[in-house]
């Protein structure tokens, strides 16, 4: 039990998140650096090229999926009250997984024609490790509303494999004529499915307990689910069907459906007991604001019928930077800190002097990056916009620079 009550010692071997994690962290430096190496594409909005593939696929799979994967060996025994189903199997998963990702994101890069056989390397500890969340979940005596967006995560985090393994075999053997419904399938089963549904369901969990939130209501929780569920597969319809119509209502019940999510959150810090929050908490509280504000304007632009494929495009690298990275980024100072310390001095609290987890976070430091990364992604678009190329790889840097800056500050945490 850490400092404030928080529960975050569970059996699993620290040693598999956070291998998960450090491996997510060099991830998000190698995507940052490859993109800073790509400001011709940047600058002509063209995000359909294999350097940039390579990119995103660091970004998305090494760096986000990896770090999702890690932080769930942890916060779901913690959240549900049950052990991992199997820690060695967990191990294994990471190996495979891990060595798919890297193969699959250098070869979509070098030769896209064989990224295909890295997919299948990658897929394969993907199913591994859902099978393994879902007999750890299985396990759980109780289900809450939590369990739902995990489940609900998972599965679309299966569709979205699968969307992406039918696109690989279409680079390999060009067998499918749906190419571009497939990739859109694929990106709003990512991004708004596996990765919105993720930080919902555990932002329940990890808002009231970064804030000292008691008490509080989750009366939208349920209706969040349900209408950014229906919204995603109505999102789906539309692609396959070509309905602008089902098209609007799509984005209106993702919109809606994070909204009920953020009155929930309201709410929540509403009935907080710590009236000054930690600088990173509050940037995963900025994320949300983030996120809410690109749901919106996504809907604005389809309503007025922007096609412009770049815009949407930028539209995309903003969810991913503003909502999910930096969701992660913010609460990665939270998790390492407190998985830290309940692993090296939980059992010494009380006997001898040991530091409290927020002192092992440099917030000063975490303040500047996090001024680093809102400066950076917000000029790397407005630059490209304007046809700006020396600020283009200028503000890219700032962000390639700050995601090194980034990784090196967690690795010290865990040298204290």
């Amino acid at each position: 039990m850490g400092p404030g009550g928080m529960n975050m010692k569970t059996n699993t071997n620290i040693k598999l998140p956070l291998s998960f994690i450090l491996y997510g962290l060099v991830a998000l430096v190698v995507g940052e650096w490859i993109m800073f190496f790509s400001g011709d594409r940047l600058l002509l909005g063209t995000f359909r090229v294999p350097d940039i593939w390579m990119a995103a696929h660091f970004l998305l799979l090494g760096f986000a999926v990896m770090i999702a994967m890690g932080s769930m060996y942890q916060l779901v025994p913690a959240a549900f009250s049950t052990p991992i189903w199997s820690e060695s199997f967990g191990f294994v998963q990471l190996v495979v997984t891990a060595g798919g990702i890297t193969l699959f994101s250098i070869l979509l890069g070098m030769n896209p024609k064989y990224a295909l056989y890295g997919g299948i390397i990658a897929i394969g500890g993907i199913l591994m490790f859902i099978v393994q969340m879902v007999m750890t979940i299985l396990q759980q005596k109780k289900k809450t509303i939590m369990t739902a967006f995990v489940l609900g995560a998972l599965i679309c985090f299966f569709l979205t494999f699968a969307a992406g393994f039918w696109l690989m075999w279409n680079i390999a053997f060009a067998s499918i004529t749906d190419h571009s419904t497939v990739l859109y399938s694929h990106i709003v089963l990512g991004v708004a499915g596996w990765f919105t549904l993720l930080i919902f369901g555990f932002s329940y969990k990890l808002v009231p307990m970064f804030s000292l939130s008691h008490s509080h209501s989750m009366k939208w929780a349920k209706p969040t689910f349900f209408t950014y569920i229906v919204g995603l597969f109505v999102m789906l319809g539309a692609f396959w069907t070509g309905s602008g119509l089902m098209r609007t209502i799509g984005w209106f019940l993702l919109f809606l459906g994070f909204v009920f999510f953020s009155l929930d959150i309201e709410a929540i810090l509403a009935k907080r007991l710590r009236k000054n929050l930690d600088k990173p908490f509050s940037f995963t509280l900025l994320a949300i604001c983030i996120g809410l504000g690109i749901h919106f304007l996504a809907l604005l632009l389809d309503i007025i019928s922007v096609d412009n494929p770049a815009i949407w495009g930028w539209l995309i690298f903003l969810y991913v930077t503003g909502w999910i990275i930096f969701s992660i980024l913010g609460y990665l100072y939270k998790i390492v800190p407190f998985l830290w310390w309940s692993h090296k001095y939980s059992e010494r609290r009380g006997k001898e002097k040991v530091p409290l987890p927020k002192d092992m976070v440099n917030e000063k430091l975490a303040v500047v990056l996090y001024i680093l990364f809102i400066i950076g992604s917000i000029g790397v678009v407005v630059a490209a916009l304007c046809s700006l190329s020396p600020l283009v790889s200028f503000f890219q840097g700032l962000l390639a620079f700050s995601s090194l800056l980034y990784m090196v500050s967690i690795v010290r945490i865990l040298m204290i």
